[in-house]
């Protein structure tokens, strides 16, 4: 009830709506929108009352509980089912745990504070309360199980662009998945998957955005960064959500029409921070150096050097910038 009266209010674009209008449309009593706005006021909504005139909403905080984000969501089927939790061991470690339980294919899981939060290769994701974005995407596909470490670059082209349309900044994405703000990380993601011999379970993807954060501990700080840190400006985490929603659903959607990358190179490409650029591969059994041109279709980087041309893997190794982290 709570979303769907928030998304009335929003669809009135700052202008008054009447409670009789608000009723009409949700096919509940007046007391019942009386109460219900009562209750968004609780939770830090400013809503303006006018007799005559109706509600008004002049202020929403900053949070992201289910019925925020499912005010604002455009998307299909991804998010129609969010589980919001204040704070949680991890919300892929609870993603994982629906999904074998039946939630649906598309299911969100959100938190506004993690206290086991995880990286890639077993690292720690630093999730403070009430300034990151912590969530988790439930997926079903029917693809066979090695295409889907590509859904890692889909959604960091999706992160990408959400942020670059809510901030209006230019954001690149440090390959494979890393998102890059002014040169700092402000994201990570982790892909997990649940699978048998030639089937998948479920895919767990895994997003973390550091958005409002203010400082960072010494031993992050010359790499992390936040939204707020890198240009200075609040932001609404929940917007921030809605639109990575929406940009996975439609890249993911292009992705499913070849089960490879295809479709959304050129895109990536655009936005990868190393482009044309000199890059350390630092590979366990011989590490080497070269010119980074960009993705294959199916996410491997590809590296030119004097001698060669090669194809790296993102589980195998780790790329750098030559002069740092980019």
């Amino acid at each position: 009830m709570k979303a769907a009266l928030l998304r009335a209010l929003k669809q009135a674009k700052g202008e008054y709506i009447s409670g009789q209008e608000i009723s009409d449309i949700l096919g509940v009593s007046r007391t019942t929108v009386f109460n219900t706005v009562s209750a968004l006021r609780t939770d830090g909504y400013e809503i303006e009352s006018v007799k005559n005139k109706g509600y008004l909403l002049k202020k929403v905080p900053d949070i992201i509980k289910d019925y925020e984000v499912e005010s604002i969501l455009e998307t299909q089927w991804l998010g129609k089912k969010v589980v919001y939790e204040d704070s949680i061991g991890s919300t892929n470690t609870l993603a994982k745990e629906l999904a074998d339980k039946g939630y649906d294919n598309g299911t969100v899981v959100i938190a506004d504070h993690q206290d086991n939060g995880r990286g890639r290769r077993g690292r720690s994701f630093v999730s403070p309360k009430g300034v990151g974005i912590f969530m988790s995407m439930i997926l079903k596909p029917a693809f066979t199980p090695e295409v889907a470490p590509m859904l890692t670059l889909v959604s960091a082209l999706s992160v990408s662009k959400a942020i670059d349309s809510v901030t209006g900044e230019k954001t690149q994405i440090k390959w494979p998945n890393d998102i890059v703000l002014n040169g700092k990380k402000i994201c990570g993601i982790l892909t997990e998957m649940s699978m048998q011999t030639d089937y998948i379970n479920n895919v767990v993807i895994g997003i973390g955005i550091n958005v409002n954060n203010t400082q960072f501990s010494e031993e992050l700080q010359d790499i992390a960064g936040s939204i707020y840190l890198q240009t200075n400006q609040l932001n609404h985490r929940a917007d921030i959500i809605a639109q990575t929603l929406y940009y996975f659903e439609k890249y993911y959607n292009v992705f499913l029409e070849t089960n490879d990358l295809s479709g959304l190179v050129q895109e990536y490409d655009s936005k990868l921070v190393n482009l044309e650029k000199k890059v350390k591969v630092l590979d366990p059994k011989e590490p080497y150096e070269g010119v980074a041109k960009g993705i294959t279709q199916t996410g491997e980087l590809i590296v030119q050097t004097n001698k060669t041309t090669s194809y790296v893997s993102s589980g195998e190794v780790s790329v750098r910038g030559m002069y740092g982290y980019v």
